[in-house]
């Protein structure tokens, strides 16, 4: 019966193909017959959907192995993976809708433990420094030999030479369009990459209007008031900055003074003991210990600097600064900088601007009346130093920290090892020592006095390795540092940021090298908007950079009216 089943089932198909076939034929020779003015009734051909798909089927598959042949080009690499199918080349320009071939695409599979790849540095000097704003290198002298110095920003003499004394000759470009600014009074926020000279882009211009504003008598210890307050979120970094003020404020004999927590009142107080200074360095939760005992009045300074600003608007410290703003009178105009009775000019600095900047700087200030300097190449991946990403099982991390280490070791340059916690750089510490390698620790859980010069004695050369957490990630000075190793990865763009930012800066002896391990499946989702912002050539996404001007009440008022209305008509 089967058999008999198919033959007619044959059979009919059969038939159908001639009665389709004769039907055409009829209406070929019917639209002859009824002559050329005629036209032709059009044959429909019908094509099975299965046909169809596996058409596009094929389509699909020979578009996948043509993107796969322009990636791997002869010359050098952006991208050099373990499978050298990802590889991709300098001169390699992705369509814009164009998928690329990530290395890390299938880095949630177990199976892929042991693979690696590397975004290559593709020059060798930061584009900070060899940039102008138009994008092309500039001539470091005209004619007369000023352009590309610190003169040609109309700096004090006193002030160029200290620099040069430092070996400093030339600004980045950060300092260039910053100093101008804050010399003719502007409130500024500053938005540049990490490691581009905005510590002295802020240090140079307050130093340099003091010396012009004070009055001889200000220069003695009873008469001294505090005229600049710098606000950073750590006392490592307050103690850096320290240093910078110093040096450059010493040809006119300024006095700069750090007061930083977890040291008591005490150490606050004696801060004030001979005077004030003219130059404070502060943490907000000791500048407001000082301010509540009276020790120093605000209404009084005229340039307040609030330096990192993605961290110091964090939660953790956001509270804090809005009472130290409100008790500044800052400026809300550039008029308002100037004359005897003067307001303060305000400096916001920083990488990332969390949501609520706009809103707290609004209650102090005009939002209209700050000027944002903004870099070119701001949430780029440094294209002159060299990011490796491996993908390493957690127990093989350590073995592979020990090999990294053994290689570096010759060079004699600093290595910077991050973990996100605590614990895990005492644990770290504890398995390295056994190894027999020397290092330090430094994480926000120990003792102020233990913290007190552990950062100082790796910047001396003291000791090569450093374990530490995030609090060694903004801000501070790290120009000996050749190698930073991820030993955890870190949890959001702005941590890696800062972390790869602690090598290739403005002043170092050489690119350096970021080393990430990868365990964890939710570390490769940052990888993958890693991989395919390095292959785009684009800015790491999410990451703001303006501030948000905050809605009205009445526009709130007026946005909640109109949903209540279209709801009260919904439900009608």
């Amino acid at each position: 019966m089967t058999g008999m089943a198919a033959c007619l089932d044959g059979s009919v198909s059969k038939h159908l193909v001639r009665q389709v076939f004769s039907c055409a034929a009829s209406r070929c020779s019917a639209a002859v017959a009824r002559g050329l003015d005629a036209p032709p009734q059009p044959v429909v051909i019908r094509v099975p959907r299965r046909a169809q798909e596996r058409v596009e089927d094929v389509k699909r598959v020979r578009r996948k192995n043509l993107a796969r042949v322009p990636t791997a080009q002869a010359g050098k690499l952006l991208i050099k993976s373990k499978n050298p199918v990802f590889n991709q080349a300098v001169g390699y320009t992705l369509g814009r809708f164009e998928e690329p071939m990530l290395t890390s695409k299938g880095w949630k599979n177990n199976k892929s433990f042991g693979d690696y790849f590397s975004i290559n540095s593709t020059q060798s000097v930061p584009l900070f420094i060899t940039e102008g704003k138009d994008g092309t290198k500039e001539d470091r002298h005209d004619q007369t030999g000023r352009r590309g110095t610190f003169g040609a920003l109309h700096l004090c003499t006193e002030l160029v030479e200290t620099l040069q004394s430092h070996n400093i000759s030339h600004p980045t470009t950060v300092q260039k369009q910053t100093i101008p600014k804050l010399l003719q009074g502007h409130n500024v926020l500053c938005a540049a990459e990490t490691g581009s000279g905005k510590t002295l882009a802020y240090l140079l211009p307050i130093i340099h209007k003091l010396r012009q504003e004070m009055p001889p008598e200000e220069m003695m210890d009873s008469e001294r008031k505090t005229r600049a307050v710098v606000l950073v979120p750590s006392r490592e970094l307050a103690q850096q900055i320290t240093l910078v003020a110093r040096a450059m404020g010493q040809p006119f004999r300024f006095v700069t003074k750090v007061v930083g927590g977890g040291r008591g009142v005490g150490s606050i107080k004696a801060a004030f003991c001979h005077g004030q200074p003219h130059i404070l360095v502060a943490t907000p939760g000791a500048l407001l210990k000082a301010l509540w005992r009276s020790y120093l009045d605000l209404h009084e300074v005229h340039y307040m600097v609030v330096d990192e600003a993605d961290t110091m608007f964090d939660p953790s410290f956001v509270g804090m600064l809005e009472e130290i703003l409100l008790q500044t009178q800052v400026a809300a105009s550039l008029s308002e900088t100037e004359g005897l009775i003067r307001k303060a000019q305000l400096v916001v600095v920083g990488a990332t601007f969390p949501g609520g900047v706009g809103e707290l700087l609004s209650k102090v200030t005009d939002l209209g009346s700050m000027l944002t300097v903004k870099s070119r190449m701001l949430h780029y991946l440094m294209p002159h130093v060299k990011q490796t990403f491996l993908k390493v099982r957690s127990a093989e991390k350590v073995l592979e920290l020990h090999q990294a280490l053994k290689e570096v070791a010759p060079q004699q340059k600093g290595v910077l090892v991050f973990c996100n916690k605590a614990p895990t750089v005492n644990w770290l510490g504890y398995a390295l020592e056994e190894m027999g390698l020397r290092h330090v620790r430094l994480q926000g859980q120990m003792p102020a006095a233990m913290r007190e010069g552990i950062f100082r004695n790796f910047q001396k050369g003291l000791v090569d390795v450093l374990i530490c957490t995030d609090i060694a990630s903004r801000g501070l000075d790290t120009q000996r540092v050749g190698l930073v190793v991820n030993y955890d990865f870190p949890e959001s763009y702005t941590d890696y940021i800062h972390r790869a930012g602690r090598v290739g800066r403005a002043g170092g002896s050489g690119a350096g090298h970021v080393l990430s391990f990868v365990t964890y499946r939710w570390d490769v989702d940052l990888v993958w908007k890693i991989e395919t912002a390095a292959r785009r050539r684009m800015a790491l996404p999410g990451m703001e950079t303006q501030i948000h001007k905050p809605t009205s009440g009445t526009a709130e008022l007026a946005r909640l009216c109109a949903w209540c209305s279209i709801f009260t008509v919904s439900i009608m």
